[in-house]
């Protein structure tokens, strides 16, 4: 309560339910998306209608002056920054055969130079504050366990894990914590339709026997922008039903 988030791409999917937890949570927010202004607009003012305190802004994390308006913007709106979920990014299926090099810089791009990009942003306004701050990449399970016409998406993953990784070791000394959270399977409410085989196979091996919810991934950003996990930084935190225990033969 009190604390003020950024969420870059907060408008769809995954970026919706860790919206609603930090809200929910008494936190200001300030949801970042590049083009769907509408649909943004939309979101914030269900959730202002609710009660809760947020804000919009369009940025292309990309660019790094895009990612410096992008917190500028956040201290001006909400008054301060204390954490940043590079949430923002993209994930298309094509086979690593046939892949060209203007498809495989485009998920590097939006996936690991917004990131970097919107983290470097947000470290020039923690560092300025002198408080510290959180700073949390949304990463995925397939950063470890790639999956099939994947392999651009995988390693941007794996990548991001790892910056978060050096950038902790790095601004630890600042008191900027830097974690991930890797996702497993998340229903965003049609999976079941949308890819019945995959989420089939799933249910049947995951420990908890169920998919994860937009609300899990929210949960676990809370998590680890509280003061409840102020000694951990460098960690990724894996919210995958217990998939990654399950043995493979």
């Amino acid at each position: 309560r009190g604390r003020n988030i950024i969420v870059t791409g907060g408008e769809g999917g995954i970026g919706r339910g860790i919206v609603r937890r930090f809200v929910a949570a008494g936190a200001g927010v300030l949801i970042h998306y590049r083009s769907s202004a509408e649909r943004t607009e939309a979101f914030a003012d269900e959730l202002r209608a609710e009660g809760h305190r947020v804000e919009t802004a369009a940025a292309d994390i990309r660019e790094p002056e895009d990612c410096r308006r992008l917190m500028a913007q956040a201290v001006e709106l909400l008054g301060g920054l204390d954490t940043l979920v590079n949430n923002a990014g993209v994930q298309p299926l094509q086979p690593l055969e046939g892949m060209t090099a203007e498809d495989w810089a485009a998920v590097v791009d939006a996936n690991v130079t917004g990131t970097f990009s919107a983290t470097q942003a947000a470290v020039e306004v923690m560092r300025a504050n002198g408080t510290g701050g959180s700073i949390i990449h949304i990463a995925s399970i397939e950063a470890s366990h790639p999956a099939p016409n994947h392999a651009h998406y995988c390693a941007s993953k794996a990548a991001i894990v790892m910056h978060a990784r050096a950038a902790a070791l790095e601004l630890g000394p600042q008191g900027i914590r830097v974690n991930t959270v890797s996702p497993g399977l998340i229903d965003r409410g049609d999976l079941a339709e949308s890819w019945p085989q995959g989420h089939a196979s799933w249910l049947a091996h995951a420990p908890l026997g169920r998919t994860g919810t937009l609300e899990d991934i929210g949960n676990a950003c809370v998590f680890l922008a509280s003061p409840g996990a102020s000694f951990i930084t460098g960690h990724d935190l894996v919210v995958d039903g217990g998939m990654g225990a399950t043995p493979g033969w």
